[in-house]
């Protein structure tokens, strides 16, 4: 908000001793006619000071060095003045020697922060607004950022106005160095401290994204669902380990419905109810994402679901199948791919990818289907789980094989025909 009237000078004020000539140097704010003063600690000679220009007589290095410091301050002035117009805040001349005194600069701490953003949030989890998992990888970034502070600065913790985009470089170089992180890996870290740095900007913490020059951009990875044929593999393995065959069938069950690891953990026989179609559907809502999932059940899913409704875990959480922790089916899963002799690399999530691909899509259901049985908020999400380039070049391929060869068979047939003419 803009002021009716502004001024600003400097003075020297006069010591109790008047016998000396040495003196403070004072910095006046008038706003509004409300006038309001503070010592810039800095002393000078009366003799050769103009109290009319505020400023020191004369060219000596002392008076230059002086001089500079003072039209220094004014431009700070001048630029916090214009920030607070900016924010369309008051203008107020306490709210000005506050500037100039440091009171207006936030001491918080980056740690302490961060450690109020995860106390925070593992509260909601324990409101089901957040997954668990999502707040470990919250006390792991805070981790990492509290190990590189203290590796790069020796400190404990840092002030917020103390970072800037050179933090950020040296962290992102940190991170693939002394952590040795992947690229992505580190971004991600990097995306997690920067949602507590925007956190106190929105607080007024501190007043611009330090990290707002930085750009880093994501390597897209392929990842690629299990083929039909390896499928089938893990399918017809026999496994002579009741622990093997077990975590085979909930990772086969998630390739037949698409559900990912902690959707299929939280299933509960609630959730198994009866379609448009008289038929069994799953109807739950994605821990991720919170939206409804309708899905139907194929033959494959029931009969796995059969097989483990008299399982005591199952009866004991109501769920509808014996999940393990996802470090513990990602571990086993590594052995069911190796017995299998299914050479890609297995996990929970390659299901959901499986069920989008190799299940739906390569078999005629839509893009915007397998997007409502995923539970996806966008048609981009759903594209990534797509049929893979291979795939699609055999499908392109064989249709033109068999084009290729019913037009040489109608070639031959009216070739042979002239001949017996």
């Amino acid at each position: 908000m803009l002021e009716k009237s502004y001024g600003l000078n400097f003075f020297l004020k006069s010591p109790k001793k008047k016998s000396t000539t040495s003196r403070y140097i004072y910095l006046r704010v008038t706003v509004d006619g409300i006038p309001k003063e503070t010592s810039t600690k800095r002393n000078w000679d009366a003799r050769r000071w103009d109290q009319d220009a505020g400023r020191a007589i004369g060219t000596k290095e002392d008076a230059r060095t002086l001089n500079f410091f003072l039209e220094a301050l004014i431009t700070k002035i001048s630029q916090f003045k214009t920030d607070l117009i900016n924010a369309g805040k008051t203008i107020t001349a306490d709210e000005i020697l506050d500037f100039v005194k440091g009171k207006t600069v936030s001491k918080s701490k980056v740690l302490e922060e961060f450690q109020s953003h995860n106390d925070e949030m593992h509260e909601l989890v324990e409101k089901k607004e957040f997954a668990k998992g999502t707040h470990t990888r919250y006390v792991t970034a805070r981790s990492h950022v509290q190990e590189f502070i203290l590796y790069k600065y020796k400190k404990d913790d840092l002030e917020f106005r103390e970072l800037n985009y050179e933090f950020v470089t040296d962290y992102e170089f940190y991170l693939k160095t002394v952590r040795n992180c992947s690229h992505n890996t580190t971004l991600k870290y990097i995306s997690n401290f920067k949602k507590i740095v925007l956190r106190a900007v929105a607080k007024e913490i501190i007043p611009k994204d330090p990290f707002a020059l930085f750009k880093g951009k994501k390597i897209k990875i392929k990842k690629y669902p299990l083929t039909r044929v390896e499928l089938d593999l893990i399918e017809n393995k026999h496994f002579t380990s009741e622990r093997l065959s077990t975590i085979r069938d909930i990772f086969i069950f998630q390739c037949y419905t698409g559900l990912a690891y902690i959707d299929v953990f939280q299933l509960k026989n609630e959730d198994i109810k009866q379609g448009v179609d008289g038929k069994l559907w799953i109807m739950s809502r994605r821990q991720k994402t919170k939206s409804n999932t309708d899905i139907p059940l194929l033959p494959k899913a029931i009969e796995i679901m059969e097989k483990y409704k008299d399982h005591p875990v199952c009866i004991e959480r109501g769920s509808v199948l014996p999940v393990r922790s996802n470090q513990k089916m990602n571990a086993y899963l590594s052995e069911v791919a190796e017995l299998s002799k299914v050479y890609s690399t297995l996990n929970t999530h390659k299901a959901r990818r499986t069920f989008a691909s190799t299940i739906t899509l390569n078999n005629g259901v839509s893009l915007h289907v397998v997007k409502e049985m995923l539970g996806h908020h966008s048609i981009k999400q759903t594209e990534e789980y797509a049929i893979t380039e291979q795939e699609s070049i055999n499908k392109e391929m064989t249709q033109l094989r068999e084009r290729l060869f019913e037009g040489n068979e109608q070639r031959n047939n009216h070739s042979q025909q002239s001949i017996n003419k």
